[in-house]
């Protein structure tokens, strides 16, 4: 081979090492870009897991569509003024001014009793905006006769009727008094879970065998006027020691709404209110249904005014 192609070759071999060098260069350029890339984005996605997570823990554990309720003090108060409703306003909200259209009705019950003491039996549900309506009136008239503790605020369902109806659950609440027994079922939440059973809601509470033979033999047409057939069964339902009961709300739940439960406690304790005329009027019905029980005991309960009101069915 002549020096002039051994030249030539060696220029093609050279040329060929030098494209292979800068492919390589090239190559690794890219390589350290991927690798650099990706740490970027392992960053990126680390981050973004943990604000996804943080907001997660943020958020109540019940998802609901509104607001349950003051918490705390402000809890404290509401409660307080509940519970503590003055006989003179009561005296004043007398029957309710017409705003009551549901008494508490006679039947021929056996006597029902608990702990040695005539029972309030009370079956409803936290989903239910009626329900949510007459635990205004109970809590009223319940705080005459024995004390509440563990009372909680809770709306009705977000997609129901008179939708977060403001309200308190009696689930983990307990009751004291001399003078009754005071038993309540809460049978559902106000969280819908897509199932059949419970309209839809998470099941709390299942009734007794004894307590949902009283619904199906009382909450009926037969003893309920007006009530139509399909509506056998309908909460809330109350029992007053197998005397009277009550089915449905006592007034129209569609008064509450848009109400807070700061607002509604404060308006029961202003006579001339019509919270106070509906839900104090309530109470007062309430109250002359327990006296009936206890014999018009205590005396600060049973007044001339609850009185008067004994024995008032629709």
């Amino acid at each position: 081979m002549g020096k002039a192609s051994r030249t030539k070759v060696d220029t093609t071999r050279r040329e060929k090492i030098a494209a292979q060098r800068a492919a390589a260069r090239r190559a690794e350029r890219r390589r350290r870009i991927l690798i650099a890339s990706g740490a970027i984005l392992v960053v990126v996605v680390i981050a973004v897991v943990f604000v996804v997570v943080k907001l997660n823990n943020n958020k109540p554990t019940t998802v609901t569509g509104a607001s349950n309720g003051p918490t705390g003090s402000a809890l404290a108060a509401v409660v307080d003024k509940v519970t503590t409703v003055p006989a003179s306003t009561l005296n004043s909200v007398g029957s309710g001014s017409g705003q009551v259209t549901g008494k508490p009705l006679a039947i021929p019950g056996s006597a029902l009793t608990a702990n040695g003491k005539p029972e309030m039996l009370y079956i409803g549900a936290e989903y239910c905006p009626y329900c949510g309506a007459e635990r205004w009136g109970m809590i009223v008239a319940l705080s005459r006769f024995g004390t509440f503790s563990g009372l909680a605020t809770v709306h009705s369902s977000s997609s129901d009727v008179f939708p977060n109806t403001p309200s308190w659950t009696f689930l983990h609440s307990s009751y004291t008094s001399q003078y009754l027994t005071f038993t309540p079922v809460e049978e559902c939440s106000n969280i819908p879970n897509g199932g059949t059973s419970c309209d839809g809601y998470t099941t709390l509470k299942t009734p007794t065998s004894a307590q949902q033979a009283l619904i199906t033999k009382y909450d009926t047409p037969t003893y309920v006027p007006g009530m139509a057939a399909e509506d056998a069964g309908a909460i809330p339902f109350i029992d007053f020691g197998g005397k009277y009961i009550i089915s449905g709300a006592s007034y129209n739940a569609q008064l509450l709404q848009g109400l807070s439960w700061s607002t509604v406690a404060a308006d029961l304790q202003n006579p001339s209110s019509s919270v106070a005329q509906a839900a104090d009027g309530t109470a007062n019905y309430i109250t002359a249904a327990i006296c009936t029980m206890t014999n018009n005991l205590p005396a600060t309960a049973c007044t001339a005014t609850v009185k008067s009101l004994e024995g008032k069915n629709l």
